[in-house]
């Protein structure tokens, strides 16, 4: 079967608090982010690549990482996904997630995520969220934490909420 994004789409829903100071006042907002992450491993122009196996760690080992591994302990994986407003990877972009996952599973598909959710349109163009979880892609909902920002996100505090809208494991990354 053809996945619609040849990997993986999450849905992803950041809820940030911001302290917003302003002559001597401080005033405290909530804004809720809803988009799209579509990560890609394969075809011309993959979005998410293996930079380490965790086979390559093994002692006498000489692989080095490739798609045809199986995901294992100690994989690194880095990310420049996609955020779009809808499903479809054609939906209108609204920024890129950027950042790193190690598996941390000797069982499953566990990472450690570390990832800035960099907003390039509407009224939060330049600010980012960064964002640190432990994703259990077996899971079905996964909430990480927002530890700060950048530009109107700055002091961000609060939670991410993400779901598999579409995963394929038919890539072998």
């Amino acid at each position: 079967m053809a996945s619609l994004l040849l990997g993986s789409g999450f849905l992803l829903l950041a809820a940030a608090v911001f302290l917003h100071h302003h002559h001597n006042t401080t005033t405290t907002t909530t804004t809720h982010l809803h988009f799209y992450m579509h990560d890609t491993y394969t075809g011309p122009n993959p979005t998410a690549t293996r930079v380490i196996s965790g086979h390559s760690l093994l002692p006498n080992s000489t692989t080095t990482p490739s798609s045809s591994l199986p995901r294992q302990f100690g994989d690194i994986v880095v990310l420049n996904n996609a955020l779009t407003e809808a499903p479809s990877a054609s939906s209108a972009r609204v920024g890129t997630a950027q950042g790193f996952a190690v598996r941390v599973s000797e069982g499953g598909v566990v990472s450690d995520l570390s990832m800035h959710l960099v907003v390039e349109a509407g009224e939060h163009k330049g600010g980012s969220v960064m964002v640190k979880g432990r994703i259990d892609v077996n899971t079905a909902v996964r909430e990480s934490v927002v530890v700060g920002g950048t530009g109107r996100f700055r002091l961000a505090r609060g939670y991410m909420i993400s779901k598999s809208y579409e995963y394929s494991l038919a890539t072998g990354v």
